[in-house]
């Protein structure tokens, strides 16, 4: 499809807004993404950022609990949220004659929301259930986002476990709520993004009527998460008890995302060289040859690209069989990069890498939801919601000799080391921190 063209402009109160007309099927996308993530949330209130999404679902002040609910599904729409290090976001995908109705829905939360201690008390419980089931009673839970940046980072923000500690969560009171949607929750510290079959001129009517008389309230001042980098390689274990294999992750400081773009992207195709399919260079070796894993993956950042500002992470991750040592693994991922580092990759080897991940984007933003929130996501962080459209052509400017460049810089001495063991015992303290 083409790409659509897109509208941009700020309503008086702060809110920034991005429309992209598209009427190739009766649909819309409706996002608000808020600056502010598990990054953000204060020091003792682990997971805040996450439970305070859950709270946005539990009605309004001119709303009953589950009444969004009720009003998207019965339109046929859907919806969700999540949170993220940097940002949070909230979407619904609706029959395009269901504009103003999400609209509405969105504008009356960022409002007031209702917050009461009924539930407070009922999301935390809903939290730590999530937290049972992905992480502590799962194998491999929180590999490698929980588990890997206290090894890596040393900073709260950085280091700490965005999806909470049971006792921190336990003690959030309504007071922590109010502050935090006071500070964080205004409309000048969000972006609404509206995209599918729609006219612009509907759409402003609409955003204005619903949404110009939110408050003004200043955007806070966004601090920078920077920090050194390791200057020695750092090591940490955690014995899981669920996990059938050992496993190992790795960690390295990315490139800035937002100021060094283009160096972002190296560490993408880098990614993609390394465990791209099973002609890739550690599926090839580690996995076929030797073989010393049952699963390799390498990626860019904790959750997945452009999802955080300065600083993030390359993960490389590998699941391996017991009578195989860390360290066997480590060297043999030390001599690919090694050889990448030396010899630039094949002109043939970049294209099909650079080619999966332009099929992958197109493919990807087609679907209405995706692109609403990649267009939310990207004016937020990169104050351009534009570079959506153009990131596959960015991609496949990437030279070998970049990704060579990035493969360098993958140091033994200035990583993270994560070692998984299989175990008993680690987690049946409920509720600490992993």
């Amino acid at each position: 499809m083409a790409d659509p063209e897109l509208v941009r402009f700020t309503l008086d109160n702060g809110l920034r807004v991005v429309l992209a007309p598209d009427e190739t099927a009766p649909v819309v996308g409706v996002s608000v993404h808020y600056d502010v993530g598990f990054r953000s949330e204060p020091e003792g209130r682990t997971g805040f950022a996450h439970l305070f999404e859950h709270l946005m679902f539990q009605g309004s002040e001119s709303l009953e609990k589950l009444a969004h609910f009720r009003y998207v599904q019965s339109s046929g729409g859907s919806f969700n949220g999540s949170t993220h290090p940097d940002y949070t976001d909230y979407f619904e995908v609706l029959p395009a004659a269901a504009l103003e109705r999400a609209l509405f829905l969105e504008a009356d939360r960022m409002r007031a929301p209702k917050l009461t201690q009924e539930n407070l008390a009922n999301q935390i419980d809903v939290v730590k259930e999530e937290i049972r089931l992905n992480v502590l009673n799962r194998p491999y839970g929180g590999f490698p986002w929980i588990l890997l940046p206290p090894v890596l980072y040393s900073t709260f923000p950085n280091a700490h476990n965005g999806y909470g500690g049971f006792e921190d969560l336990e003690q959030a009171t309504l007071d922590d709520c109010a502050a935090f949607f006071d500070t964080y929750y205004s409309p000048a510290n969000a972006v609404l993004t509206v995209a599918g079959d729609f006219t612009v001129e509907q759409a402003r009517e609409l955003i204005e009527k619903h949404f110009g008389d939110v408050p003004h309230r200043p955007a806070p001042q966004r601090p920078s998460f920077a920090e050194p980098a390791p200057e020695g390689e750092l090591r940490g274990e955690h014995v899981d008890p669920h996990a059938p294999l050992p496993a190992v992750a790795l960690g390295y400081r990315m490139p800035d995302p937002i100021n060094d773009l283009d160096g972002y992207l190296a560490n993408l195709v880098l990614a993609g060289v390394l465990t791209d399919g099973d002609g890739s260079r550690l599926q090839q070796r580690l996995v076929h040859r030797e073989p010393l894993v049952v699963d390799i993956g390498a990626g860019a950042g904790l959750f997945g690209p452009f999802e955080a500002r300065d600083p993030d992470t390359f993960t490389i991750t590998a699941i391996h069989p017991h009578e195989v040592s860390t360290e066997q693994v480590l060297t043999a991922l030390d001599e690919e990069l090694e050889k990448l580092a030396a010899t630039p990759p094949e002109d043939q080897e970049l294209k099909k890498v650079t080619a999966r991940w332009a099929a992958s984007l197109h493919s990807e933003h087609d679907k209405l939801v995706s692109r609403t929130l990649a267009l939310g996501s990207f004016e937020l962080l990169y104050g351009d919601a534009s570079l959506v459209h153009r990131l596959a052509e960015k991609m496949s400017a990437v030279t070998a000799e970049a990704v060579s460049a990035a493969a360098k810089a993958l140091r033994p001495d200035s990583r993270a080391v994560l070692v998984i063991r299989p175990g008993s015992g680690a987690s049946d303290q409920e509720g600490t921190e992993q």
